[in-house]
């Protein structure tokens, strides 16, 4: 499944690209994902999506496959698998970078594939889903590009930059990186409802799908209640 998204930001493309390619500063800003683990150019964590009372959580990990600082391009290979064994996920991501007059052009090709129960919503949906999580994640994006950008002003305009020495900080004793992976603390993402998300017009579209979905979740909670019985009619049984 081939998607294709762009936004724009009104930042310089030096700065959009340094905080875009720094995973831990700007994985607060994807809509329904947790980063709880770094090591090398590996990233690992979980999404949860919502489709009505259904949630799915994939934990998986993704690495950066080219980073090309030059062209301002860099690919992603992420895969993920559904923690209830319901389906995996699979993308290779392409961002490409461009100057846009004062701000920067940012085009995302994803390779989708997808298997279990959110591959039945198709490629439309998927589609109109993505648009709008890009956009979520593009307005976060600014907000923390703004901050960079007030904090290398201010950096400038300090003594320093001025050409005045400030007084020399002590000098501290350089630590060794950790070796292996490294945990990161990060609150646990609320799950990206779809159909919130989506709107009224995928809605008319996930119907038919969301039914059958609810249907099933509802007979599997059904034998769950149906099996605790038995089991306690069974000790019942044994007790007398």
């Amino acid at each position: 499944m081939q998607l294709t998204n762009e936004f724009r930001v009104d930042a310089p493309i030096d700065i959009t690209w340094r905080t875009l390619t720094d995973i831990e500063f700007i994985a607060p800003c994807m809509p329904g994902a947790q980063l709880t683990e770094i090591e090398g150019d590996t990233f690992r964590g979980s999404v949860k999506i919502k489709v009505g009372p259904i949630t799915a959580q994939y934990k998986g990990e993704a690495k950066f496959l080219e980073r090309d600082g030059e062209n301002y391009k860099a690919v992603i290979d992420a895969k993920g698998r559904d923690t209830r064994g319901a389906g995996n996920a699979s993308a290779e991501v392409t961002a490409q970078l461009t100057p846009d007059g004062d701000g920067t052009a940012v085009v995302i090709d994803t390779d989708l594939k997808v298997t279990g129960k959110v591959a039945q919503f198709g490629r439309g949906v998927m589609a109109d889903v993505s648009e709008k999580i890009l956009a979520q994640f593009s307005d976060c994006l600014e907000k923390k590009l703004a901050d960079v950008i007030a904090a290398e002003e201010a950096a400038a305009s300090s003594p320093a930059a001025e050409g005045v020495t400030p007084e020399a900080a002590p000098a501290e004793e350089t630590a060794e990186a950790p070796s292996g992976p490294r945990r990161i603390e990060m609150p646990e993402a609320q799950p990206v409802d779809l159909l919130d998300t989506a709107g009224a017009p995928v809605l008319k579209r996930l119907a038919p799908v969301l039914i059958v979905l609810v249907v099933l979740w509802l007979l599997r909670r059904r034998r769950a209640k149906a099996r605790l019985l038995a089991q306690a009619l069974a000790d019942q049984i044994l007790e007398d």
